[in-house]
């Protein structure tokens, strides 16, 4: 038994009864004036686990790399474009589609339009002139004419215009090798971008997909979080017994365990003092034992000594006689006030207190189970109306619109499905547009090479004194690649002024107006235009008061917020009403409260223990030990030996022989009677004093304890009597708190985990990003600064020509000379040729 161990494990420190009874009337005034002792902690119910956030995956994020033009290219498309998003015409457009559009409305869409309809008219003047000019050029250089004779006038600035020409036409040529790398890199760019989209696009969609699969899984952790309460409580309740019972013994054992250490004690010290008078009683017994042997071998010698004494034959004997006459050893020990002391201790061991002791042991020990018994209806009860509350909260599935959750889910399933359906078409197109673009650099960078070969050939064979007809075959060799890449200018430049063109008005206006606004956020405004997109209403599909743009919840996800503040939930759930456990908890509180658990109040001791344990400490106080002090010292003061040294005395002056034996022998017997008194008698007188005052000392004692005893337990009796039904009601409302406040401490976790972490939207923004960059940063900025390299080329090609045609006739062999002499310039007489009609 526990309380038994606990109260055994006491140790009292001191001899003295008194110092004992007053510091178990100390302990027990404290614990009486304890009357709301410290509250006992409530064990702290298992953490809710926090919500597992799915993995996402590593999307798409800004490349410097593959945006290396993009500050060109959008400063020229601002400079194209520099209106402001057409909201109000592209639903003016939307509206009016379906039905004609109008004269006004494509009068207005041209104006905005104008930039890029100016850029397209320059294309197209580019696309119409450029052959035209070539092919005149041509005829006009075939028919000898337009630097087409093979004559070169010699005047003083004829090198000074070489030079400048050559400068002139080597610069524009690294402007267009420039350009010819910007389209190499860029077309390498869209290739790569448009490689990785399906990659990124399925990160994308799968990192969606995971968010909307977790806000379900998220929902039911909150949800089986309320069972898992449900059965901790459950749990306690069950245990109800041994909990509560245990509460309840704690409030008891302050004064129940001084009072029963008390008795203990006194039980102990009363066996004690049975065993001490035992050895009093034996010891009083054999003392009395051997006294009467020697009484009896004392009167025959005495006896025979008178005889002697009377015998005529002695001589002087009468004096002796008186003394002898005195002398006695008839003396009994005798113990006046041992017998009532006796009846007092065979009284208390007829009490019997260690039964009282086991009977409140066990009326403490069976607390639990009178607990468990008498709440066995209300914990049933309780369990049916917490059951109750987990139901109530699991409404908050029903409640929260997941089934849309699920319908988008299913539209990115299809949608990926989509896109693996596509992609290895959408692959081979895009091969064959790279294989396009490559072979557009390729001739771009054959006229780069020409303007190169003929940049450096022509003047590394060049001799500037030379005679144009006698000029070498290099630098006539530099002049022609000059000349060629002129030819393939005029041949290929309006083609590829075609593809810019088409490019620059695809790329120019998706930029415009699709990458500008989405990334200012003009797009979403236009998305949630009402009635733009037919069953875009947010609000209404969920069944809110109010409407939600999508430019709100896009704003929400990149603050990363909860589902519930994103979506308005609160208009459709009334959180703080299904987490509203008050009202199941005060009924339960009031069953608790009407439910009796009956403690019946026991008695430590009976009445007549008490009035015995009184009359015992009376009959202590009145055990008295002088008599028979007095009786020891009287057979301890006996001394034989002189009356023996008496007789020997006598015997020597008797003449008669036989009178002189006998007295001798007389002498003898006496000092053998001494001797045994010293060595049986006084032996046991000393044994017998020292259990006298052993029996004195513990009766000192045991009277301390009686008191003791009678005022722990009159204490103890008190307040069990006032206390037992208080302490089980506090001890009892405290234990239903505590299992209550399980459930409130639940209640505040759900509500914030519902309204602050569920479904936080974050990875949906991200999302909305990714396919942002995916789509603009990369393939169409891209494909921006393709066109717009190729374009660059186109313009430069201008220029290129003039000056290739130009310089190459610096380097070419003329078929007639012209020769500048010091300042006299010789002009030769054309040789007469003939004309073949």
């Amino acid at each position: 038994m526990g309380f038994c161990e606990s109260a055994g494990g006491w140790r009292w420190q001191g001899s003295g009864g008194a110092l004992r009874a007053v510091v178990g009337v100390l302990l027990l005034r404290l614990s009486l004036a304890q009357s709301v002792p410290p509250q006992t902690v409530c064990p702290a119910a298992a953490s809710p686990q926090s919500l597992t956030e799915p993995q996402y995956q590593h999307t798409a994020e800004e490349d410097a790399s593959v945006g290396f033009m993009e500050a060109l290219v959008q400063s020229f498309l601002h400079t194209v474009q520099p209106n402001p998003f057409p909201k109000d015409l592209i639903l003016k457009i939307v509206q009016d589609f379906n039905v004609q559009l109008n004269q006004e409305i494509i009068k207005e869409a041209l104006v905005y339009e104008v930039g890029f309809l100016v850029c397209a008219a320059i294309g197209v003047l580019y696309i119409v002139l450029m052959p035209i000019v070539g092919v005149f050029l041509a005829c006009c250089r075939c028919c000898g004419n337009c630097g087409g004779k093979m004559y070169q006038k010699q005047t003083s600035s004829v090198h000074c215009r070489r030079r400048t020409l050559y400068w002139t036409a080597f610069v524009t040529t690294v402007i267009l090798l420039a350009g010819n790398i910007c389209m190499f890199k860029s077309n390498e760019a869209v290739k790569v971008s448009v490689d990785q989209s399906q990659v990124e696009l399925n990160k994308t969609i799968d990192n969606i997909q995971s968010f909307l699969t977790a806000v379900p899984q998220q929902v039911d952790h909150v949800v089986n979080e309320s069972y898992r309460t449900v059965q901790e409580v459950t749990r306690n309740l069950d245990a109800i017994g041994p909990q509560l019972g245990r509460e309840i013994q704690e409030r008891f054992r302050g004064t129940l365990v001084p009072a029963l250490h008390s008795i203990r004690l006194l039980e102990q010290e009363t066996v004690d003092i049975s065993l001490q008078m035992n050895r009093l009683n034996s010891s009083l017994a054999q003392l009395q034992s051997s006294m009467d042997g020697l009484q009896a071998n004392f009167t025959a010698v005495n006896n025979q000594i008178n005889n002697t004494l009377s015998n005529p034959n002695c001589t002087g004997c009468n004096n002796l006689q008186p003394e002898l006459q005195k002398l006695t050893l008839d003396t009994s020990i005798t113990f006046p006030s041992l017998n009532q002391f006796q009846s007092a201790v065979d009284e208390i061991n007829k009490s019997d207190l260690k039964s009282k002791i086991k009977e409140a042991e066990d009326y403490f020990d069976s607390i639990p189970q009178r607990v468990t018994n008498d709440t066995k209806d209300v914990v049933q009860s309780s369990k049916q109306q917490f059951g109750n509350i987990t139901t109530q909260i699991s409404q908050v599935t029903n409640d929260i619109p997941l089934s849309a959750l699920t319908n988008v889910l299913e539209t990115l399933t299809q949608l990926q499905r989509d896109i693996d359906r596509v992609t290895p078409e959408f692959k081979r197109a895009e091969h064959i547009r790279w294989g396009v673009c490559v072979a557009i650099c390729c001739v771009v960078l054959l006229v780069v090479v020409c303007n190169f070969l003929g940049l450096v050939l022509g003047p590394l064979g060049l001799t500037p004194k030379a005679n144009p007809t006698e000029r070498s075959g290099t630098a006539d060799c530099g002049g022609t690649f000059l000349m060629m890449g002129a030819v393939f200018s005029f041949l290929f430049s309006w083609l590829f002024m075609i593809a810019v063109l088409l490019l620059f008005l695809l790329g120019g206006n998706v930029y415009t107006l699709l990458c500008r606004p989405w990334t200012d956020g003009q797009l979403l405004k236009l998305i949630d235009t009402p009635g733009l997109i037919p069953g875009l209403d947010i609000g209404p599909t969920l069944g809110l008061k109010t409407d939600i743009s999508i430019s709100d919840i896009y704003r929400d996800c990149e603050k990363d917020q909860p589902l519930w503040t994103t979506l308005h939930l609160y208009e459709l759930i009334n959180l703080k009403d299904l987490l509203d456990v008050t009202k199941y908890t005060e009924e339960i509180r009031q069953r608790f409260e009407n439910t009796n658990i009956a403690l019946s109040t026991i008695a430590l001791l009976s009445p007549e223990v008490i009035n015995q344990l009184r009359r015992f400490s009376n009959n202590t106080a009145n055990i008295n030990s002088t008599a028979v002090t007095q009786q020891m010292n009287i057979i301890s003061s006996i001394n034989l030996n002189t009356t023996a040294d008496r007789l020997d005395e006598l015997a020597a002056f008797q003449r008669n022989n036989d009178t002189r034996e006998e007295l001798q022998d007389e002498a003898r017997n006496l000092r053998q009677i001494q001797t045994d008194i010293e060595t049986i008698i006084i032996p046991q007188l000393n044994n017998l004093n020292s259990t006298i005052k052993s029996l004195e000392s513990t009766a000192k004692e045991i009277n301390g304890t009686v008191e003791e005893v009678l005022s722990n337990v009159g204490a103890a009796q008190d307040f069990l009597n006032t206390n037992t039904t208080q302490i089980v009601k506090a001890e009892s409302r405290k234990f239903l708190d505590c299992q209550l406040g399980y459930f409130i401490n639940y209640a505040d976790w759900a509500n914030f985990t519902i309204t602050q972490q569920v479904g936080r939207c974050g990875p949906v923004a991200r999302a909305v990003d990714s396919v942002e960059i995916i789509l603009c940063s990369y393939i169409v900025e891209s494909l921006n600064a393709f066109w717009f390299s190729l374009g660059w080329c186109m313009i430069f090609f201008i220029p290129s020509i003039i000056l290739s045609i130009k310089l190459a006739k610096y380097y070419r062999r003329m078929k007639s000379s012209d020769v500048y002499d010091d300042q006299l310039n010789m002009s030769p007489i054309p040789r007469a040729q003939m004309k073949l009609s």
